[in-house]
């Protein structure tokens, strides 16, 4: 017994779930072309001279994935051009079809990175410690002392700033004894303003004698006294000079744990990476008519890979007294063909109107107008 399936009549009327997606059956535009399409791809494989050995069904089903498939083309486009400037942003907006505006987010995080290295900022934050330096000891293992790393006691910690140095200069200005030969009070003393105060107030001396007797203080400390320094191998930290007396000694460090961490603290539903950009299936009936058209001749490409699969089960057909020979295996890699060519004129299309391309055809056209500009004649003004 045979089985009669029915193919194309000739005409089609669609409906909400013809699709295997559904994806856009409830456009009113989709609803429309649905049908159009399904003649229009009929009439170029030769209906009514011929057969068209398809339902309904298979044309829907092309027209589907033609308009999948562009939209996914702009969207993979669109993420690749613009992801530095998603990142972070939740996934939640939907940015299909939008403008995205530049930022500087991507070129500030990696200067905050360099920022924490110079204290100036960044993502890691600098604790604060104490070690109890005791009279004539010099050496100490940082082991014994306690640094807050978190709930997890084992992170290693990275010393960034040892509060050991040399008492500032200005807190010596006036004192007799530094060897600066600071004379002034001498003299105030001579033009009688002695008994008032403050007396500096009472004398003019150029900034720049400050800064040079600063700098005579710091050189008399580091010639002719023990330098304040430090060093640090290992877990040990050994001070100089001898400590004489008993104080505190602040330190600044980080957990290497944060500074290396590689991913932001930020929300789980904020876009990482490609996978989740924010960009979701066009809308049929907002895609221009250039795109339109291009899914057309993408519907038509598929769909003749479609028949020609079909017509590859028998290679001929016997008839009486002959043998009709049917086409499939040409019509398969006309579709192929098609396709391809369709996907790469696309692709040339959006690449030449990325931001990148964009940027410089403007500055192209800018260095043009200006060289036309400079063969103008300059007027002459005569006031």
């Amino acid at each position: 017994m045979s089985v009669q399936i029915p193919i194309w009549p000739g005409s089609s009327s669609f409906t909400t779930g013809s699709t295997p997606f559904g994806f856009f059956d409830n456009d009113a535009t989709f609803q429309d072309h649905a049908d159009k399409i399904s003649v229009w791809c009929a009439t170029r494989l030769g209906y009514p001279l011929s057969d068209v050995e398809l339902q309904d069904i298979h044309f829907y089903a092309c027209f589907e994935e033609s308009i999948l498939e562009y939209s996914n083309q702009v969207n993979q486009y669109s993420i690749r051009d613009n992801l530095l400037n998603l990142q972070g942003a939740p996934t939640g907006s939907n940015m299909t079809g939008r403008p995205i505006k530049p930022t500087l987010s991507r070129l500030l995080s990696i200067s905050k990175n360099y920022g924490t290295e110079a204290r100036s900022g960044g993502y890691v934050t600098y604790k604060t410690a104490s070690i109890d330096v005791t009279t004539g000891n010099q050496v100490y293992n940082l082991k014994d002392f306690s640094f807050e790393t978190g709930s997890d006691a084992v992170k290693t910690i990275e010393i960034r700033k040892v509060y050991h140095d040399t008492p500032p200069a200005i807190t010596r200005y006036f004192d007799p004894f530094v060897g600066t030969g600071l004379g002034s009070q001498q003299l105030l003393e001579n033009f009688g303003w002695g008994s008032y105060s403050p007396g500096v107030s009472f004398l003019m001396m150029p900034v720049y004698a400050d800064l040079l007797r600063l700098q005579a203080i710091e050189f008399n400390d580091m010639v002719r006294k023990s330098a304040f320094s430090f060093e640090i191998t290992g877990d040990r930290l050994r001070i100089f000079p001898i400590p004489t007396y008993d104080y505190k000694l602040f330190i600044d460090y980080i957990t290497v744990e944060e500074r290396d961490a590689v991913a932001f603290s930020s929300p789980s539903n904020s876009v990482g990476d490609f996978s989740n950009a924010p960009y979701e299936l066009h809308t049929y009936s907002y895609i221009n008519p250039a795109g339109k058209q291009w899914i057309f001749k993408y519907t038509l490409a598929l769909v003749k890979e479609v028949l020609g699969n079909i017509r590859n089960k028998y290679s001929g057909v016997p008839v009486p007294g002959a043998e009709v020979t049917l086409n499939g295996a040409d019509l398969v890699a006309q579709g192929q063909a098609e396709r391809e060519a369709l996907i790469t004129q696309l692709r040339e299309n959006l690449d030449a109107v990325s931001r990148e391309t964009q940027l410089t055809k403007a500055s192209t056209e800018a260095d043009s107008i200006q060289s036309q500009l400079n063969k103008i004649p300059l007027t002459i003004y005569i006031g």
